[in-house]
Formats: C-alpha cells, sequence, structure tokens
C-alpha cells in the first residue's frame, strides 16, 4: 500500500499552464504503476495519463495528448503532470493513483489514490 498526496492545482485561464505533484510515502514507489485521474461535477472519473514503474512508457487520453505531459521522480516518490494549453474543459478534481501490475486506464483497477485537487480553469 502506498499513500498519495496531491497538490499544485489551482484556479487560472484558459491557455495557461499548471503542475500537478503526487507525493508518495514508502519504500517501494518506484515498483508501483501511476496513473492521473479526473472528474469533473456529474461526470466519472476519467483515465488522463498513465506512466510505468520505471518511468519508461507513458499513456495519454486523447483529450490530453500533446498537451499534458506525465513524469516522475523515482529518488524523490514523486509523480507530476505538465499541463500546458488548459482548456475549461480540464476543469475537475484530478487524483493520482497507484497500482502493481500492467498498465490501465480502469480505475477500479487502482489500490490507492489520492484525495484530489481542483483545476479550474476559467474562460
Amino acid at each position: 500500500q502506498v499513500q498519495l498526496v496531491e497538490s499544485g492545482g489551482g484556479l487560472v485561464q484558459a491557455g495557461a499552464s499548471l503542475r500537478l505533484s503526487c507525493a508518495a510515502s514508502g519504500r517501494f514507489f518506484s515498483t508501483y504503476g501511476m496513473g492521473w485521474f479526473r472528474q469533473a461535477p456529474g461526470k466519472e472519473r476519467e483515465f488522463v495519463a498513465g506512466i510505468t514503474s520505471s518511468g519508461a512508457t507513458k499513456y495519454y487520453a486523447d483529450p490530453v495528448k500533446g498537451r499534458f505531459t506525465i513524469s516522475r521522480d523515482n529518488a524523490k516518490n514523486t509523480m507530476y503532470l505538465q499541463m500546458d494549453s488548459l482548456k475549461t474543459e480540464d476543469t475537475a478534481v484530478y487524483f493520482c493513483a497507484a497500482r502493481m501490475g500492467a498498465h490501465t486506464t480502469k480505475p477500479a483497477e487502482y489500490a490507492d489514490w489520492g484525495e484530489g485537487t481542483q483545476v479550474t480553469v476559467s474562460s
């Protein structure tokens, strides 16, 4: 099990950038595949980006490809989401999640979750 804490959310205008961080506790962070998800009001939680335990392979949802970049620093037990060219439709609570095993975009297959950080993009 790993404890996760997100930070870096906020209120920005469309076109701006934000960098989210996900700090993990525990000694085995480098063995977990990680993901970023988001949930807007009245909508289901959706996959945003994922990264393998080594950081060698990254995955992105179509709506964020080319604008968001996922990365991780295993020495610091931290994962990041660089969000550029933000759009109003990116407004949501953003969650980080961890799981053992192969990559998946399904939230139910992630065992550990943070509390989330709010991202609001105004027009």
